[in-house]
């Protein structure tokens, strides 16, 4: 097998993939795992609308689904792999003797994982409107693979959360305050907050459509 920073989403199959992730290198790391429950997700939405019948106006909408959740299945696979090359970056500025270089690499890689977060986040909070409507018009006989979706977007949103929020942070080892970090990257200060509104979104639309998806559950 490839060494595991060798292993990427394209040229791996599971088994190999998930082996790297499982290894102590952090690359592939949680942001890589967060672009693959991106695009776990999105290829949900794909097969879900691809069952889905319609006529009409509301053709050209569940094609449009269909388009977009394969583009965006590429999109995050892509992502996961640029983050599992980001992730190399933020450990080797860490290793680094302290003193003014290590300061700035890792300023500069905290920040460059940061936003890579926030682009995975970003293409993340578009796809929950379409898997909102696939809930609401896509075939009811799918409802459960909705939801699994759903789950798997959630998984995806709160590890980007949750990464820009710790790599900003992290600009802490390099001698910042969290108000000078925020002062510095208001954009990614925002992302976090984006992501969190996100969550909870997610989690309403999970909600309504449990009662169709798990029909047996505790009343």
């Amino acid at each position: 097998m490839d060494e595991p920073q060798d292993v990427t989403t394209r040229t791996a199959t599971v088994d190999v993939w998930t082996d790297a992730l499982a290894q102590s290198t952090g690359s592939p790391g949680g942001g890589a795992g967060t672009g693959v429950m991106l695009a776990v997700a999105a290829s949900l939405a794909s097969m879900v609308a691809g069952y889905t019948e319609a006529e009409g106006s509301r053709r050209a909408e569940v094609d449009a689904v269909r388009a977009r959740a394969r583009s965006l299945r590429e999109t995050a696979l892509r992502l996961a792999d640029d983050d599992a090359s980001a992730s190399r970056a933020f450990g080797a500025a860490f290793r680094l003797e302290p003193g003014p270089e290590r300061d700035e690499a890792i300023h500069r890689a905290s920040v460059d994982a940061a936003r890579a977060s926030a682009v995975l986040g970003e293409h993340a909070m578009d796809v929950i409107d379409d898997l909102a409507w696939l809930a609401a018009h896509g075939n009811r006989a799918l409802i459960a693979d909705v939801v699994v979706a759903f789950g798997a977007l959630r998984a995806a949103v709160a590890g980007a959360r949750t990464n820009v929020s710790f790599d900003l942070a992290s600009l802490r080892s390099a001698g910042k305050t969290l108000e000078e970090v925020r002062g510095l990257h208001p954009d990614l200060w925002r992302a976090v907050e984006q992501l969190e509104r996100a969550l909870g979104r997610i989690d309403s639309l999970t909600a309504d459509v449990d009662g169709r998806a798990a029909p047996t559950g505790s009343v």
